[in-house]
């Protein structure tokens, strides 16, 4: 977690995510969202105070208990906005998303590879037992059962910015282990009784479900980046049904490859790559899938951690080279930066600690904007393209990952289910949060004057 001193309160703040809001048109994704009301306080306005609340270093309750409070509507407006099931959380962040990467998307070459990344964090309530659909989750960096949910998270990347697209707040498939079940008598017409049917669905189907939903509105990708979780063959055959290939980790399982007639598993065919032992890499071999039959290339990467190991990264796109898939997959790193960003610095799954399951949507889907807007404003300032017409066509596209940051996220990404490495793991984690947040404008650095780590 990051502290960090009081906000500054200058109007240069207000004025420039004001119009950052109005440029991407907040309000009118909000309507199309069915986040609106028919009478009383202004939803844009309730929205826009609690978008911004972060950046002035207090939650609600203390705002509404300070010298601050007749700038404010009443704590009911609040918390009800908060609860309304009616407000469908999910399609604006889509639309909002697929605003920003059409953006972003022509700044730079039609060429540039675009991915969606996927992957899930644990939103820990470990103090909490009424919250609702709380669940028992298995949290795979301290390797214990805790309670609270998993944030099943979809997002898109250049190789640059990182903005997501979606999200789910997910309770055990499980029955056994949900500590608070579902409210009852939500309308079925309204998007909150869809959200609570989604959260207790098994966690591939609504991966496949956010994958589609983030195409439809438009968004473009070439490959979707993930784990050695849902890197599996009936998975993989789901996501190029949808017409992407897939760059992910594996790990030495009892899955058998195809080669040449025969199945091996991943240590037998190790045996069979042509191994370079003076580089990174160390070779690929091409397979095809057990049932389905799937052409994949295995590349293998030294594990520089540990002398004598390897990472296994699959891709159905053979045609890439070596040096590439280990360059694409190295933007799966920004999945975790966005992670650590949103819980260190915005409040994710720490600002509103309410009962209701409309709330956990709603307070994660600000956090998201929050962090879309904060990636707006960073590409703003550091794109020259952004600046004026004439640089369009004279500057270069801003840098891509490069191949050696992407062996070194690599390694750190293998290293997170080894509980002893945990501390290499947050290292560097920190490095690439640094990494971000300088590169942010100054008046969003001057919001956090001094950032200081909890050990």
């Amino acid at each position: 977690m990051i502290n960090h001193t009081d906000g500054n309160n200058n109007p240069e703040i207000q004025c420039r995510f004001g119009d950052a809001i109005r440029e991407l048109g907040i309000c009118r994704l909000l309507k199309e969202s069915n986040i609106r009301k028919k009478k009383g306080d202004s939803v844009y306005e309730i929205f826009q105070f609690l978008l911004l609340l972060v950046f002035q270093n207090c939650n609600l309750f203390h705002f509404l208990n300070s010298k601050k409070q007749d700038m404010a509507f009443s704590k009911n407006t609040y918390y009800r906005f908060l609860n309304e099931p009616r407000y469908n959380w999910q399609r604006f962040l889509t639309l909002l998303s697929a605003r920003v990467v059409a953006y972003f998307s022509s700044l730079t070459h039609r060429e540039r590879v675009k991915c969606l990344v996927l992957d899930d964090s644990v939103i820990e309530r470990n103090r909490s037992s009424q919250v609702e659909l709380l669940s028992w989750v298995y949290n795979h960096v301290t390797h214990k059962m805790v309670r609270g949910f998993n944030m099943l998270t979809l997002g898109w990347t250049d190789g640059y910015s990182f903005v997501p697209a979606a999200f789910n707040m997910m309770a055990s498939a499980n029955p056994a282990k949900h500590i608070m079940g579902a409210a009852s008598g939500i309308d079925r017409r309204k998007s909150g009784y869809k959200r609570r049917q989604e959260a207790v669905c098994h966690k591939p189907d609504a991966a496949m479900a956010m994958i589609h939903n983030v195409l439809k509105a438009g968004i473009q990708a070439s490959y979707v980046l993930m784990d050695t979780w849902f890197t599996n063959e009936p998975f993989i055959h789901n996501i190029l049904s949808e017409g992407l290939d897939v760059i992910g980790m594996l790990k030495d399982n009892k899955q058998l490859y195809r080669y040449r007639g025969r199945l091996y598993n991943l240590k037998a065919l190790s045996k069979l790559v042509a191994f370079n032992k003076a580089g990174n890499i160390f070779g690929s071999i091409t397979v095809t899938t057990k049932k389905h039959g799937i052409p994949v290339k295995l590349v293998f990467v030294r594990n520089r951690n540990k002398a004598g190991e390897y990472i296994i990264l699959l891709t159905t796109d053979c045609s890439l080279s070596n040096s590439e898939v280990v360059r694409l997959y190295g933007n799966r790193w920004s999945i975790e930066l966005f992670f650590r960003a949103g819980k260190s610095l915005l409040c994710l799954g720490s600002e509103f600690q309410g009962l209701n399951y409309d709330m956990t949507v709603s307070s994660t889907a600000i956090v998201f904007t929050r962090y879309i807007l904060l990636e707006w404003l960073r590409r703003k300032a550091n794109d020259p393209k952004t600046i004026c017409e004439l640089f369009y066509v004279c500057c270069d596209d801003i840098q891509d990952i490069e191949l050696c940051t992407a062996l070194s996220s690599l390694v750190s990404i293998f290293m997170e289910g080894v509980r002893t490495e945990a501390i290499k793991i947050t290292n560097a984690v920190k490095t690439q949060l640094i990494n971000w947040f300088v590169s942010q404008p100054a008046f969003i650095k001057a919001l956090f004057p001094e950032v200081v780590w909890e050990v």
